[in-house]
């Protein structure tokens, strides 16, 4: 019987014993993969469920019958293209996790720093790299171009982490580039971390940041035409590999012509969209949906709204009509006290835009101010006054009026050149001062 009992004990630490190693090993395998970067590259089961189908015409009509502007989604904004202009927003200017959407800075820092034509050998880091794929393999060959394809379509992690690497040289300098990039563009509440999105402690932007991003993006030509590609072939190891966009609404919803979705259990479901109908050209972000289907049609919404409720006007043709009338009827009342000259020239700054997206029969007022008088000497680019902008009463922007050329002041042989003059036509001198 002892015996028996001894044999037990003997197999179960044996078993006890096996399986001490075996997590030991699996953590250690884990802890090395994580060293990759100190950043999320396994599978944490955070991934891109795009090819989820959605019934676009079965939300269409649920949306229809809408008349007020009701967002499910955590996070929204609609962005006009032509000011920069935000034309409505739900948190847009809290910060976030934005899943894949990371990637359109990821493509951004690519295109203006490779050669579309490079051929990049994929490593195992890339290899490894869980989440969405592109289903790339160690010691692959594929282009740059096709890299970015499978970045932005299929929404690769490893397509992202394999441009990383051969851009930036590692993780983190490819993330160190995405953060000078976002500083250059003056985007202070995003960071970056990763290239692909996965969660990370200080991997954030806002909708608001993240607009102005996609906005920058597709004024890169290669960039709006990948991100407006429905589908297309790419080549792994000299093997066609057919892929699709991720994006649903394109094709299905008018105008649409881009950008990039995304998903992780940080950031919910995210998509930031392109849309543009006659002379209204937006970006509409959505972040923090439960649902595909959610996240669709509160895309949807935005866009039904900005096109119901919205128009486009040359903002600069109306400020410099009214300002060329006023300066007709004033600027001749403008008084320069011993100046050599009588006649200001007068130049307004110049509006950072041409058009911009306003309210449909919304007021626009355009109010002068200026001083009417000055004292010589009057210095070149001197503010004598400015010009306001308003929509429905509230100052949306703020134009300096200058004085173009400068004028000096009168000094005594001047005051001689005048009195000679006047003299000789026989006007009396005690008037000219």
């Amino acid at each position: 019987m002892k015996s028996k009992i001894l044999a037990i004990f003997i197999i179960l630490s044996l078993i006890v014993s096996y399986t001490i190693k075996i997590n030991a090993t699996n953590q250690k395998d884990i802890l090395n993969t994580e060293k990759l970067g100190d950043i999320n590259l396994i599978d944490t089961g955070e991934i891109e469920d795009d090819d989820e189908e959605v019934d676009i015409n079965e939300i269409l009509e649920t949306v229809a019958d809408i008349e007020e502007l009701e967002i499910e989604s955590k996070i929204a904004l609609i962005y006009d293209r032509a000011s920069g202009n935000i034309l409505y927003e739900k948190n847009g200017n809290k910060q976030t996790p934005m899943a894949s959407t990371t990637k359109i800075m990821t493509a951004i820092v690519v295109l203006e720093n490779s050669n579309l034509s490079d051929v990049v050998t994929i490593d195992s880091k890339a290899a490894g790299t869980g989440g969405s794929r592109l289903g790339l393999k160690k010691n692959d060959k594929i282009t740059v171009n096709d890299l970015l394809y499978g970045l932005m379509l299929r929404s690769g992690n490893d397509a992202a982490v394999a441009l990383a690497n051969y851009v930036g040289g590692s993780i983190q300098g490819f993330a160190s580039m995405m953060n000078n990039k976002a500083k250059e563009l003056g985007l202070a509440n995003s960071h970056f971390v990763v290239p692909h999105g996965l969660d990370n402690d200080g991997h954030y932007t806002t909708a608001y940041e993240l607009a102005k991003m996609a906005d920058y993006a597709l004024k890169i030509d290669k960039f709006k035409e990948i991100v407006s590609t429905k589908s297309t072939t790419i080549s792994i190891n000299g093997y066609p590999k057919a892929i699709n966009n991720t994006n649903q609404l394109l094709g299905s919803i008018a105008g649409v012509y881009g950008v990039k979705t995304g998903f992780t259990n940080g950031a919910g479901r995210c998509l930031v969209s392109a849309c543009e109908r006659d002379d209204l050209d937006i970006i509409t972000v959505i972040i923090g949906a439960d649902t595909t289907n959610q996240r669709t049609a509160d895309t949807i919404k935005l866009i039904n709204y900005a096109y119901n409720n919205f128009e486009i006007v040359n903002i600069k043709e109306i400020i410099e009509n009214e300002f060329y009338m006023w300066e007709e009827i004033n600027c001749g009342r403008i008084y320069v006290n011993k100046g050599v000259e009588k006649e200001l020239e007068l130049l307004l700054e110049e509006i950072p835009y041409e058009k911009m997206a306003v309210e449909k029969e919304e007021n626009i007022e355009i109010e002068v101010d200026s001083l009417f008088y000055l004292e010589a000497p009057v210095e070149a680019n001197q503010i004598i006054g400015n010009v306001k902008v308003k929509r429905s009463g509230e100052v949306i922007e703020v134009l300096d009026i200058v004085v173009q050329k400068g004028i000096k002041k009168k000094e005594i042989e001047d005051y001689l050149i005048i009195f000679a003059r006047r003299l000789l036509d026989g006007i009396d001198y005690k008037n000219i001062i």
